[in-house]
């Protein structure tokens, strides 16, 4: 027991000796790392000059301006039905052409309604002539009567015959027009200007009145209309400028938002505001002589409601969670205040303490920090070569399974996804000027 006991005291005291040794071992190789050099790739790395690129502040006119989602709405929609029963002869027109109201469209076969209208002429003919006898014999009767030669009822009831001839005659005038009216109907025509369809019967088919799909669709899509909501709180300032008559700019553009489609006014707002979304219905039309936009079409949709005169601004990539990295003349950054206001395109309105024709950085935003030293990279320097390329990003030079995530990305998915390549082609700079001298500042990575 004594031994044991001794051996345990033994195996102790070496343990105790081990950890000692092996945490002063450790602490000074954490001396020597901290004793690195800042810009040769050690723990204060960061400190190093970082390779930025600025945009300018400036005060301009900025629009302002609301995205929505909208769909194109036809002018006027029109299917083409066959208004008597019969079988289709002709054919005169081409599907998706253009078409003028009253233009010709098909025929159905005139004859069994040419027979109809040839009987109704001849009972009108006959009922005219038995109303003109009448009349004769109406008119002897009176000459008669004024010598006392005939009774006066046989006056009158010859008179009585030729009101109801009258009215026979009326009624066979009637039917003949009408028969007139059918056979018109076998002539089909455009009831409106527009742009034709898919056909939906042919020649041979027999067309009646009921048929659901009827012959053929007309659009009219010269002008055409866009539907999209706003929320209603843009109402005080939509209400007035369309009371007053003044235009409501809007622009049309494809899912992407890269290409615009067109650019009209709004023409109508709906007379009810949607309860459950707490937004109303804005009608917008647009002339469309090119013939680009369809009916159904998805659109996006940027309404024009003002423009901010001689207001500050600065390039939208330079905003941080409502500051920016103005850039001093020392070479320092300085992490500034603004407040945000609308953007219009690649600018936003900003209020603050901004110089106008300052610098702020756009490029390298996630690398900086209050006060530290930059170099602003120009775009004719080899060193700016990739930041340059970042700046004219192409989403064709990605990979295909890249190129599809980047076209589902919502816009501020999309910023912050070109943002993160111009940072690393900013980084990657140095790399791609291997010519020129590697300093310190030149070779520090973030």
């Amino acid at each position: 027991m004594r031994w044991g006991l001794l051996l345990g005291l033994l195996l102790l005291v070496a343990l105790v000796v081990g950890g000692g040794w092996w945490w002063q071992q450790r602490s000074g190789d954490q001396s020597a790392e901290a004793s690195r050099p800042a810009g040769r790739g050690g723990r204060f790395a960061g400190a190093a000059v970082q390779p930025v690129s600025v945009g300018q502040v400036r005060r301009e006119n900025l629009r302002v301006r609301v995205s929505a989602i909208g769909t194109m709405n036809a002018r006027a929609t029109a299917a083409v039905r066959a208004k008597v029963a019969g079988e289709l002869t002709e054919l005169h027109f081409k599907e998706g052409d253009d078409v003028q109201a009253g233009a010709l469209l098909a025929r159905i076969d005139p004859r069994s309604y040419q027979a109809t209208l040839g009987q109704a002429e001849g009972s009108l003919k006959r009922d005219e002539a038995l109303l003109a006898n009448a009349r004769i014999d109406l008119k002897r009767y009176q000459e008669l009567q004024q010598q006392n030669s005939i009774a006066s009822q046989q006056v009158d009831t010859q008179a009585a015959l030729v009101r109801q001839m009258e009215g026979t005659v009326a009624a066979s005038r009637a039917a003949r027009d009408a028969a007139q009216l059918q056979l018109s109907y076998t002539r089909i025509t455009a009831p409106i200007s527009g742009r034709l369809g898919l056909r939906q019967a042919d020649r041979g088919n027999v067309v009646a009145p009921g048929d659901a799909a009827g012959i053929v669709t007309i659009t009219q899509v010269r002008p055409i209309d866009a539907v999209f909501s706003v929320p209603e709180a843009l109402l005080p300032q939509i209400t007035p400028r369309l009371a007053a008559k003044e235009p409501l700019p809007v622009e049309l553009w494809d899912r992407e938002m890269r290409r615009r489609l067109a650019t009209g006014a709004v023409s109508a707002l709906d007379n009810a505001i949607d309860s459950s979304t707490g937004s109303i219905r804005v009608k917008a039309a647009f002339p469309n002589q090119d013939g680009a936009l369809f009916p159904n079409q998805f659109v996006n949709v940027t309404l024009e409601l003002d423009t901010l005169e001689n207001t500050l601004t600065v390039p939208a990539t330079a905003l941080q969670n409502g500051h920016v990295y103005l850039v001093k003349d020392d070479g320092t950054v300085v992490w500034t205040t603004v407040r945000v206001g609308p953007q219009d395109g690649g600018r936003v309105s900003v209020q603050g303490e901004l110089p106008v024709g300052a610098q702020v950085v756009t490029d390298g935003l996630d690398r900086l920090r209050d006060g530290a030293k930059v170099k602003v990279i120009e775009a004719t320097t080899a060193a700016a070569a990739p930041v340059a390329r970042a700046r004219r990003f192409d989403p064709a030079t990605l990979p295909a399974a890249e190129r599809e995530k980047f076209a589902k990305m919502s816009p501020e998915e999309r910023r912050a996804f070109v943002a993160a390549r111009r940072a690393k082609a900013a980084a990657d700079a140095p790399a791609a000027g291997a010519s020129a001298p590697r300093t310190p500042a030149s070779t520090a990575r973030p």
